[in-house]
């Protein structure tokens, strides 16, 4: 007989993971803390509860393992990780179960990515009936939190790890944290918080675009709201290595103005204007990336909507980063 084996047990562990919402036994990650959720903006809850970049990793010899979930009627693919190498994607929507077949029956490292896009609270995990099944040891991988909007939450990528900070972290082995919030990156000086109060090696900012695009932000306010945001980072991460990434290419938008007298270019210029500024003031550990190195016009062909890049246009931005983002 097939065992099964409840998600919260000891043998599982979540990576990327700021808290789990636990109910008989079922887990819902969060990357915010969730008993905190009234404290946050509603709208960057509804995004908080989605969770791209959230990892369920753990050996098992098992050549088939289902999981049992709830039924949510939009939500991106899980992905299987097999000893680093993808073995699978699956789709989750209007599913309440899920399945990865004919895995050998050697003892393998599993890392199950959660969807990018859409919450999901799962149950349990069914593996063979002679399976061994063990706790991962400890990582110890540089730990990367990243920071941004939708375009750093990645909707549109095909799956999870097809999003730009997967691929970063994935290639470089970092132990990934997302905090990318679509259409929720306004500087909250609760993520800051939560930024400052987690482990990392290496942050990055990517911030801007929503900021625009909101007008919630402005010429007097914008320049100093990255400041206090990451003064606030600082606290904790004193000399940790920060990459302030200003907006990636967006046609429709570089010339034009919001509704607070900023364009896109003039956006850049300030994150860039930050960043200076706190270099100036002895932080020498930050460092500033314009976003057109990281997707400029030439790609402006991968924004169907002109805003957000898809499936190729992420891998794109992930091998620029690659080469610009600091390394640790």
């Amino acid at each position: 007989m097939p065992q099964t084996i409840p998600i919260n047990d000891p043998r599982f562990t979540w990576r990327g993971m700021t808290s789990a919402e636990v109910a008989n036994g079922s887990v819902k990650p969060w990357r915010i803390p969730h008993k905190e959720k009234a404290l946050y903006d509603m709208n960057l809850v509804e995004r908080a509860v989605m969770p791209t970049g959230i990892r369920l990793v753990f050996r098992t010899n098992s050549t088939t393992i289902t999981g049992n979930c709830d039924s949510v009627d939009e939500r991106s693919n899980i992905d299987l990780v097999v000893n680093g190498r993808l073995a699978g994607s699956v789709e989750t929507v209007n599913e309440t179960s899920f399945q990865f077949e004919n895995l050998g029956s050697e003892t393998k490292d599993i890392e199950l990515w959660m969807p990018q896009f859409g919450s999901i609270r799962i149950d349990n995990l069914t593996f063979d009936d002679s399976a061994e099944t063990s706790a991962t040891s400890e990582s110890t991988a540089p730990k990367w939190i990243t920071y941004g909007s939708s375009i750093t939450h990645c909707r549109t990528a095909d799956s999870p790890t097809k999003t730009w900070p997967a691929i970063v972290a994935r290639t470089r082995g970092y132990d990934l944290t997302c905090l990318g919030f679509g259409g929720q990156c306004h500087l909250d000086p609760m993520i800051a918080r939560l930024i400052r109060d987690r482990e990392a090696d290496l942050i990055s900012l990517c911030v801007g675009i929503n900021i625009y695009g909101a007008g919630s932000l402005n010429e007097r306010t914008f320049a100093p709201g990255i400041m206090g945001f990451i003064q606030i980072v600082r606290e904790k991460h004193p000399t940790t290595p920060i990459a302030l990434i200003s907006p990636i290419y967006s046609p429709g938008r570089e010339t034009a103005l919001n509704p607070v007298g900023f364009t896109l270019e003039q956006v850049r210029k300030e994150v860039k204007r930050a960043g200076e500024t706190l270099q100036a003031h002895g932080d020498d550990n930050i460092t500033y990336i314009n976003g057109l190195d990281v997707f400029d016009s030439d790609n402006a062909h991968l924004l169907p909507d002109d805003l957000h890049p898809n499936n190729e246009g992420y891998g794109i931005m992930a091998s620029n980063l690659l080469g610009l983002l600091p390394r640790i």
